[in-house]
């Protein structure tokens, strides 16, 4: 086979011979092993593997890497075992077979949760060896540069898959060629149609442009050289996936989409690149707020470059990116330059770094999910590119997703700060833990020791590293809570079908635990008060037995909320009830019993008649604090916050949170208050009425 002899030939140039040797054995054994197999293209099948070890070859990768990129199909998909390949070829080639390959047949109950076993897996081989994504990630881009032998529908599968997943992988991992070419061929299949739209329109576009920006490139290479640098330059055009995201994410047509084209200036040194902005800045405009220096804050994936966007000849946006050489070569092949150039490299050691902290906070979150759906929840989160950069007191620079908040910058500290938090401080001014982080923010955490993770952090935390620990720290102290609140739920449940909870005996339980596969009456009781099982379907289930001796007169009372069950039943944001509100309950999967106000605009009548619904009522003598949230239109005067400030504190009631929008006569003012029922919350909007400037008060 031809694509055989050229991969040889290529790595011949960096790898030794007894390698190439190697390689030559690992073709001979796979093209055996797939002997009468082919592609849907009608292809033999070794034609992909062989792809794959090409593609990987073009990064200068190591010869057990591309040893596993011949085999890696072979334990999947013929009789050859992991323990064969790791006599013949070493116990390195098969664990990197073995990390690509997909689990064995085992049943799972949903394709969607087969997928996310899968990716638990891969990743776990990864997060061991970078190697194994390496080998992935080229096998992903061969399957899509021949995928249009599948089906439209599988071809819409497969490429949303590899967007939201394996793009943003090879992002992670700096490898900028592999990720633009998944990006384009994700597009591609996954909206056939309007890549072909934009692909005329770029078309036409270039075609009306490329004088114009000839001559643009022939002024940058004479101004550069004025400034006495000798540099290369490059026009670059935006990729097709780049411009659709632009035009989606900022409602933007094609006209309006800036920097279609670009330009590269690759000069000697980091110096250079500054003295290079400089003089480009002379030559055109700079678009002010289009300016970012990634050399002197890299990306999370070591990424290092000055990009700015100037106006060109008659109003022709471009963006130019300036690196150095070293700079170029990182930004190409991100994590595989280790293998492509000496990682004697600052920068490489550093890159290599910041991928092993990642790599190791993926073991982390794999640790602390239950399940491969939840895994694969915090990884895509993870995944998309951070483009936050804050700085901690020392002044050290963390990377957090967009609208990261302090407490994801808590857990990114070290988990037990993000256990421990209580407050913090956003450029020395007090600030909510919820609060979202700005580029340039330095923060401070302030701990307590007694102080645990809150249920409602969930709402807001970005990061899967925050969101994994919460869980974790929620599930292991919330588990009585939860087995006496599904014990209350169940015993309703049943009330509800004339069954006298006591007529249960211990062998109708030792039956339900044993067909349900929970482990234990406690186990079982906790899923129902965790919303992974219903108390409705699991009292029909229990009763069975039962059905022909049920009480003429068994009265169902409602479940009475005290407000200190603790992490197990939650108050809704949406309504923020409040002892003297009429309630309802809503089991929501994993996050438990949710309590909402009966005519909360969020809840549909066919919520209220589902088996989801309970009966809910408050106990007496409550004595803890509820969030209500009231806006407050006032004038617009001098210290009118201050004063109802003070008014809502006389009332013993604080203050949680504040947000205010200001027209030119009136401000409207929105409030979080901790009020402890609603003849509390009378008292506060009475005091509030009497101050002059107040015009009008309503309870969100």
């Amino acid at each position: 086979m031809p694509e055989a002899e050229f991969l040889f030939s290529e790595v011949a140039q960096y790898l030794r011979s007894e390698d190439v040797t190697q390689l030559k054995n690992a073709y001979s054994f796979g093209q055996g092993a797939h002997s009468g197999q082919y592609r849907k293209s009608g292809e033999p099948y070794i034609s992909h593997p062989l792809a794959v070890a090409r593609i990987l070859g073009k990064l200068h990768m190591d010869a057990p890497t591309l040893t596993a990129a011949l085999l890696h199909d072979v334990v999947e998909d013929t009789h050859i075992s992991k323990e064969e390949i790791s006599e013949r070829f070493g116990e390195s080639v098969a664990e990197l077979v073995d990390g690509v390959s997909k689990l064995e047949k085992i049943k799972f109950q949903t394709q969607a949760e087969a997928q996310a076993e899968n990716f638990r897996k891969m990743l776990l081989a990864m997060a061991r060896d970078v190697r194994v994504i390496l080998i992935k990630l080229a096998d992903r881009l061969h399957n899509m540069q021949t995928l249009d032998v599948m089906r439209p529908e599988k071809q819409r599968s497969i490429a949303r898959e590899t967007l939201e997943i394996y793009a943003p992988i090879a992002h992670r991992l700096g490898l900028n060629n592999i990720y633009q070419e998944l990006q384009e061929l994700g597009f591609c299949y996954s909206y056939p149609l309007r890549y072909r739209v934009l692909v005329k329109a770029t078309k036409a576009a270039r075609g009306n442009r490329r004088e114009i920006v000839g001559k643009i490139q022939d002024a940058i290479i004479n101004k550069l050289k004025e400034a006495g640098l000798d540099a290369q330059v490059n026009g670059r055009e935006k990729h097709i996936y780049s411009i659709y995201k632009k035009m989606a994410e900022k409602q933007l047509s094609f006209s309006e989409v800036l920097d279609i084209y670009g330009f590269r200036v690759i000069v000697k040194d980091a110096p250079a690149c500054y003295v290079a902005l400089g003089a480009l800045h002379g030559l055109y405009r700079p678009i002010p707020g289009k300016f970012k220096d990634y050399i002197a804050i890299p990306k999370a994936n070591g990424y290092q470059s000055l990009h700015s966007t100037l106006l060109g000849p008659f109003g022709i946006p471009m963006e130019m990116q300036i690196r150095t050489r070293e700079m170029h070569r990182i930004a190409e092949n991100g994590v595989a330059s280790h293998w492509l150039y000496k990682s004697t490299d600052a920068n490489l050691n550093d890159l290599h770094m910041k991928t092993n902290q990642w790599l190791q906070s993926l073991l982390e979150t794999l640790s602390d999910s239950t399940d491969s759906m939840e895994f694969l929840e915090h990884m895509k989160i993870d995944l998309f590119p951070g483009d936050v950069y804050v700085f901690t007191p020392q002044g050290k620079i963390l990377t957090l997703p967009r609208r990261s908040t302090a407490v994801d910058f808590a857990y990114a500290i070290h988990s037990d700060i993000g256990n421990c938090c209580v407050a913090a401080k956003i450029n020395g001014e007090n600030a909510p833990l919820r609060s979202e982080l700005k580029s340039g923010d330095r923060v401070e955490i302030v701990t307590a020791p007694y102080a645990k993770p809150n249920p409602s952090w969930l709402s807001y935390v970005v990061t899967g590293r925050a969101r994994s620990h919460i869980r974790r720290f929620l599930k292991t102290i919330q588990y009585d809570e939860s087995v006496e609140l599904g014990e209350r739920m169940l015993n309703q449940a049943l009330l509800t079908l004339n069954i006298d909870p006591s007529m249960i005996n211990e062998t109708q339980w030792e039956k339900l635990v044993r067909d349900s596969g929970a482990g234990s009456k406690k186990a079982l009781l906790a899923d129902m008060a965790l919303g992974k099982q219903l108390p409705a379907v699991i009292a029909k289930r229990l009763i069975s037995p039962l059905e022909s001796v049920k009480s003429e007169q068994v009265s169902s009372d409602p479940i009475t909320i005290l407000g200190t069950e603790g992490l197990t039943v939650q108050f809704a944001k949406c309504c923020h009830p409040i002892p003297g509100d009429v309630i309802v309950g809503l089991i929501k999967k994993e996050h438990g019993l949710i309590i909402h106000a009966h005519n909360c605009q969020t809840i549909t009548q066919s919520q209220k008649h589902s088996e989801n619904y309970l009966d809910v009522a408050w106990g007496k003598d409550i004595t803890r604090t509820f969030e209500v949230k009231i806006k407050v239109i006032a004038a617009n005067k001098h210290g009118v916050l201050a004063r109802i400030a003070a008014a809502i504190a006389k009332t013993e009631s604080n203050i949680d949170d504040v947000a205010m929008e200001s027209e030119k006569d009136y401000t409207a003012m929105s409030f979080i208050l901790q009020i402890r029922n609603r003849h509390h919350l009378a008292q506060v909007m009475r005091d509030l009425r009497r101050i002059k400037d107040v015009a009008k008060i309503t309870r969100v």
